[in-house]
């Protein structure tokens, strides 16, 4: 990252308001991806049926696409609403069951919403620090867990599909604005600066994307080895 080249259309959104996120409590136990309470709620709804209709103003689907949702309730319902109203079939649903989970915050699970300043503030540190661990299985990711799981999920699909267009659909913002920060070349520290609300659409821009450099050591030539400096 950033990439030399995309060879896919990627739009990202992340799903509308969950029951959990309705009650003001952050959730991120990979155990609980499934749960009812893990759905979207009435707000949430209203939420993912703009995005989807956002998406069939962007022309997302025009061509057909592939939505590719985390496994987790909220997303999967999301986009399911996303497919059908533009006009996807849902054979083209592709549930993705880990690379897409929401960020695994730890000690934070159970804690307010209002927590995620706080979460924010150490990743502003260093991308490698972790949210305090806990004992009861949730993850505790830092940015650069995160932004290896997605990078791993971009290489699958750069290298499966060519000249598709991909909609990523993510239960929460961490996901989404961390791969955003990697694709435009941010410090990954500042990945909360690209913050999804729920039920937000952006279409990645292949402008946005910096002039691929090739790595000084496809680069460099020795002219007199083995004494190379």
């Amino acid at each position: 990252m950033p990439p030399q080249r995309l060879a896919n259309r990627y739009f990202l959104v992340r799903a509308g308001e969950s029951v959990y996120e309705e009650q003001g409590l952050l959730r991120t136990n990979p155990v609980a991806k499934t749960s009812v309470d893990n759905g979207l709620s009435p707000v949430g709804l209203r939420q993912t049926a703009r995005a989807a209709l956002e998406l069939q103003r962007l022309g997302a689907c025009e061509d057909d696409c592939w939505i590719w949702p985390s496994i987790t309730q909220r997303a999967y319902q999301a986009a399911e609403i996303i497919a059908a109203a533009n006009g996807v079939n849902r054979s083209r649903i592709v549930p993705e069951y880990s690379f897409l989970d929401a960020r695994g915050l730890g000690a934070f699970e159970g804690k307010s919403l209002d927590a995620l300043p706080e979460v924010y503030a150490s990743d502003n540190i260093s991308p490698d620090m972790k949210p305090p661990p806990i004992s009861d299985g949730t993850p505790n990711e830092s940015v650069a867990d995160v932004f290896v799981r997605v990078t791993q999920l971009m290489s699958i699909l750069e290298t499966q599909y060519s000249g598709e267009t991909v909609v990523f659909v993510s239960p929460d913002s961490d996901n989404l604005s961390i791969l955003q920060a990697g694709l435009i070349g941010l410090d990954l520290r500042r990945h909360s600066s690209l913050f999804f609300k729920p039920g937000e659409v952006r279409p990645v821009d292949p402008s946005s994307i910096p002039e691929y450099k090739q790595p000084a050591s496809t680069v460099f030539k020795c002219t007199n080895p083995p004494s190379c400096k």
